[in-house]
Order: structure tokens, then C-alpha cells, then sequence
């Protein structure tokens, strides 16, 4: 297990260090979710929202373009996915 410090300035920000944005795969723009535990313990998440074009890639009919209703679908689907705990 590695510690990586980082300080919280007086408006509450704190900049993530290099090693922990390529580690995560984050980059300007992106979205981070602290997730609390039962336990307490406070873990990092990258959240990442859909793109129109993400959704097309993995949806139905390929030749086609995709409904909203379509997208939605998809895109719930990512979410709940994303709630599942990964198998290892």
C-alpha cells in the first residue's frame, strides 16, 4: 500500500497528485465520487457519464441511429452495472 499526501487549501480544494490522476485514468473535466463505507473509510471513484456516441457503440442496430428512449435505456443499464460490486 502506497500514501500519497495532499493538502486541503482554505476554500476546501486539493489538488489530486500526478501519480494518483494516472493511476485513476482522469484527466480536466472528469467527474470523482467519494464513496463512504458502513465502516467509515472514505474510498475515490471515477464517475463517468455516457456519451451520445459511447451509447451508439454499445447499442442495438448499429446501422441505425439511436432513439432518446434507446440511449436512456443504455444508459441506465451502465449505471446499475456500475453499482455491482466487481468480481475479482
Amino acid at each position: 500500500m502506497k500514501e500519497i499526501v495532499s493538502t486541503i487549501t482554505s476554500k476546501g480544494q486539493v489538488t489530486i497528485p500526478a501519480e494518483v490522476r494516472r493511476y485513476l485514468g482522469v484527466t480536466q473535466g472528469d467527474k470523482l465520487s467519494f464513496v463512504i463505507d458502513d465502516t467509515g473509510s472514505v474510498g475515490l471513484k471515477v464517475t463517468t457519464y455516457p456519451t451520445v456516441a459511447s451509447l451508439r457503440e454499445r447499442g442495438p442496430g448499429l446501422d441505425r441511429d439511436l432513439s432518446y428512449d434507446e440511449m436512456k435505456e443504455i444508459a441506465h443499464a451502465d449505471r446499475l452495472a456500475a453499482r455491482q460490486p466487481s468480481e475479482a
